[in-house]
């Protein structure tokens, strides 16, 4: 079975059915999917790479470009983009050209197209042998950041809340989740007894993220029985050190 890619696109054309014949016969599986959030919400998780065919349905479509932005970057979706110089604009309204790996421009040149995209399929089969961290915390600014911090070594998965994590953990196993103590709503001690509940997410391990140095505060993140903590207020490189050691830590307990 190849590597899988989500074509997005409004309906069947001719140049979407040669799209897809051509990356079928470069050895890619093509899941089609119309570019609203039920569907895209249904194939979210069915491959990493995304391939959106632009149109006019763009500028109509701004709620379910949102939605698809959202789960591109708490997924770590790739995203390759089909379209004229003014669709593109349009999208951009909605989806950050940060996020977009790759711009063909019509009229496409489909060969130089499929070459591309074996390429970017090669490089996500060496992204997966990257560990995988779960980052979880309700501070946009922080996610961030430690995400970029971590992004050269692992593949990282962002979520905003307890509830969030959850979810995401219902459907993947992340090698690490990294889990902010104190967050409104389902706090990170919640999180992480749901996680320990639960015979299919018992054994992820978790590491607090914590703002709190004091006796106290230690203590009691440490009686809850994460694999550590980790102070929120740690530099870039300490921040790595830990999570690096707990890797070979963990894989020298396996040899």
């Amino acid at each position: 079975m190849g590597t899988k890619i989500l074509l997005i696109s409004e309906g069947s054309t001719f140049m979407v059915d040669a799209i897809v014949k051509n990356l079928n016969e470069g050895g890619f599986e093509v899941i089609k999917c119309a570019p609203v959030i039920k569907e895209l919400k249904e194939h979210e998780d069915d491959a990493e790479i995304f391939l959106i065919y632009l149109g006019d349905y763009v500028e109509t479509r701004s709620e379910d470009m949102v939605y698809l932005k959202d789960i591109c970057i708490e997924k770590e979706k790739i995203i390759n983009v089909i379209g004229d110089k003014m669709e593109l604009d349009e999208l951009k309204k909605s989806v950050p050209e940060g996020l977009i790996t790759n711009y063909f421009s019509r009229p496409l040149d489909i060969k130089t197209m499929l070459s591309v995209m074996q390429e970017v399929a090669q490089n996500t089969e060496m992204l997966g042998k990257k560990k995988s961290i779960l980052l979880v915390d309700d501070d946009a600014t922080f996610l961030k950041m430690v995400k970029d911090w971590l992004s050269d070594s692992y593949r990282v998965t962002i979520v905003s809340s307890g509830m969030q994590a959850i979810t995401y953990i219902a459907k993947n196993t992340p090698d690490l989740i990294l889990l902010d103590y104190e967050m409104p709503i389902t706090t990170g001690p919640q999180v992480l007894e749901m996680i320990r509940s639960e015979s299919a997410t018992s054994t992820i391990p978790v590491i607090f993220l914590t703002g709190k140095d004091d006796k106290e505060s230690v203590t009691k993140v440490l009686a809850l029985k994460p694999e550590g903590y980790i102070l929120k207020n740690t530099g870039k490189k300490k921040l790595l050190e830990q999570i690096a050691n707990f890797f070979e830590t963990r894989k020298a307990r396996v040899f």
